[in-house]
């Protein structure tokens, strides 16, 4: 068992025994005994004070929240470095958390409250990774949670360590393929090539050598992903997919470039492969190959050097920046990365990898103005939009760029000293309306469009959006946001109308609306993160006590990007009514059917299942229910 010394004791990973927030006499930790205690997962990057002086100027305090309790312990400038907490009351801990620069970046976390920890999760500036122990022996099972770039480095990383174990956790598993909804032909095809994966990856990574030892993760390199709707070969769900997607890698100094293939997502933000990572043509959903030769038995083959120059700058540089706070750092360093990333849009081999990196520099570049990182920024991506222009580049480039540099030089707007917000937003519809005229077949121009809608709905014009949401669904069918769209227009004119609302609860248990006729009914769309939600919680539980046994109750439909954190606020908020949740967010299928954009949102409805109020305030809930309870 891996203790700190007496009298703290912690058990973590695959360990067991007591959980004990102090010893007998009630003495609390010590800041050394604390920062003894290691996350599971050996990789994660967080702050790790080791000289005495950093030792003494940290303290440790107890945390005193409803429900919670344990120590958290912060560094001499007042930034977090651990919390330890017991979130259910047991006096054992159960979640565990690391920080750096004072960001949460991982935490380890016991779910069953079985003294062992069975998931991990990477945040903040660690990434996005949520990973399941199953049988609790600190080895992730599955991947509940990974984007695109993560997927790509446990790629490499397997292939570094000839891991297969490592490999199979990012390989699209057969009840996830049977979960896409393929259609026969497409379903086999892919069976027969992950199946071929898992058997063949132990030998083909010992017999090609295709990433050294020394070799590091650095960069994902992909274009913009695309939806296969449903209906496509007889699928019957949309499919959202990477194409062409390779992984750049570092080898002592040299940089190469390591095909990985298609990606496909699985839901709950997942995404897997489903080939070995050849390089060769295995026929992806789109194309089947980027254009450029993988590299072989040399992970250096196939980039030159005056890229792998800019590539090794722009690994520094990134580093640099996830390092420094200064404003006028952060402002040179995005300078220098722009720089770097027009290097390498002009050293590009061919078009597709080119507008790559231009495409990189507009979504870097914006945000990093937005943030106030680079105030330059908006300028720099105005001669980026003129050079575009000059060159004659394809329409499609233009529009990306264009939308991004439109939203920042609205932020720079909306931030500039005495700012007029009336004409700043006045000028911005101007903007969306000309970018949708100029760009229709964008897929950009449906964000605008959905700009346009959202903001004549707030302003009460719900004729206008009705009619933006229409256009969206009309022209971008195939997209994920004509979905929302639709859903939309049915919530603006769903008064006196009867809603379908179905789903499974937190429980386990199917919820359907048109079950709960003869009651006033409270559809609450809320997320943990949303502040005026858990207020309007506090208030929905009132109610519920007041005027629950003269036929009230609500709905929750729970808009979280991870069950967990709903599951979590749930159990220490007491809340009884039934949560709804799937994965997506405000993306979700939950969200989509009634296009909500906002939250909270929260539909009345009344005792014949109709909606009597589609956009009301918790302010006025109750006197509302009362009134239709008579």
């Amino acid at each position: 068992m891996r203790r700190l010394p007496r009298p703290f004791f912690i058990a973590v990973g695959i360990t067991c025994g007591a959980l004990c927030l102090q010893d007998a006499s009630g003495a609390p930790p010590t800041v050394r005994q604390a920062l003894e205690l290691k996350p599971v997962q050996s990789e994660v990057q967080c702050d790790v004070p080791t000289e005495k002086d950093e030792i003494d100027q940290a303290t440790i305090e107890p945390i005193s929240e409803p429900g919670r309790s344990g120590w958290q312990v912060f560094d001499g400038q007042g930034r977090l470095l651990r919390r330890f907490v017991d979130t259910n009351g047991d006096k054992k801990l159960d979640l565990w958390s690391y920080y750096q620069n004072g960001i949460e970046v991982y935490r380890d976390v016991d779910a069953d409250f079985n003294e062992k920890a069975d998931q991990y999760r990477w945040l903040g500036t660690g990434g996005s990774r949520w990973g399941q122990d199953t049988n609790e022996d600190g080895t992730i099972d599955r991947w509940h949670m990974i984007s695109p770039e993560e997927v790509t480095a446990e790629v490499v990383a397997a292939l570094r360590d000839q891991d297969v174990a490592r490999f199979k956790r990012v390989l699209l598993a057969p009840t996830e393929l049977k979960a896409l909804g393929l259609g026969k032909a497409r379903n086999d095809e892919l069976a027969e090539r992950i199946d071929a994966a898992a058997s063949d990856f132990d030998r083909f990574s010992r017999a090609r050598g295709l990433v050294k030892p020394t070799a590091r993760w650095i960069h994902f390199g992909a274009t913009r992903p695309g939806l296969l709707p449903a209906g496509t070969d007889g699928s019957t769900r949309d499919l959202l997919i990477y194409d062409n997607v390779a992984a750049i890698v570092d080898t002592e100094g040299k940089h190469g470039q390591v095909v990985i293939g298609t990606l496909v997502n699985v839901g709950e933000q997942a995404w897997r492969v489903i080939d070995l990572p050849t390089g060769e043509a295995t026929g992806g959903f789109y194309t089947s190959i980027i254009g450029r030769e993988s590299v072989g038995g040399n992970v250096d083959q196939g980039v030159d050097r005056q890229m792998q120059a800019l590539l090794t700058e722009l690994e520094k540089t990134d580093q640099q920046l996830s390092d420094v706070k200064a404003p006028s750092d952060l402002a040179r360093l995005n300078r220098s990365r722009a720089d770097l990333l027009e290097k390498l849009a002009k050293n590009s081999v061919n078009q597709q990898e080119r507008e790559t990196w231009i495409r990189q520099f507009a979504d870097t570049v914006s945000a990093a103005f937005q943030s106030g990182e680079y105030p330059q920024g908006v300028e720099r991506m105005r001669a980026m939009l003129d050079d575009l222009r000059a060159g004659r580049d394809s329409n499609d480039l233009i529009a990306f760029v264009t939308f991004r540099y439109q939203t920042a030089n609205y932020s720079r707007d909306l931030q500039a000293p005495n700012a007029d917000f009336a004409k700043v937003q006045e000028q911005w519809l101007k903007d969306l309306q000309k970018f949708v005229a100029d760009f229709p077949k964008s897929p950009d121009a449906a964000e605008a469009m959905l700009q346009l809608a959202i903001a004549q709905e707030f302003a009460g014009k719900e004729d206008e959006a009705t009619l933006w949401y229409g256009r969206i669904a009309k022209d971008f069918p195939d997209l994920p946001l004509s979905k929302k769209a639709a859903g939309a227009r049915r919530r603006l004119s769903s008064v006196g109308q009867a809603i379908t609302l179905q789903g499974t609860s937190s429980t386990g248990q199917s919820v359907d609306l048109a079950s709960y006729r003869g009651k006033v009914v409270l559809v609450h769309y809320w997320a943990t993160w949303c502040e005026p939600c858990k207020a309007d919680i506090e208030v929905i539980k009132k109610i519920q006590d007041r005027l629950g046994s003269r036929g009230f109750t609500a709905i929750g439909v729970n808009l979280d990007h991870t069950k967990a954190a709903m599951t979590e606020y749930q159990r220490s908020h007491g809340l009884t009514w039934p949560q709804l949740y799937e994965a997506g967010g405000l993306e979700s299928r939950l969200a989509n059917e009634l296009g909500v954009v906002t939250l909270p949102t929260m539909l009345l409805i009344d005792k014949t299942g109709r909606v009597a109020r589609r956009n009301i305030h918790s302010g006025e809930l109750e006197a509302e229910v009362s009134r239709l309870q008579k």
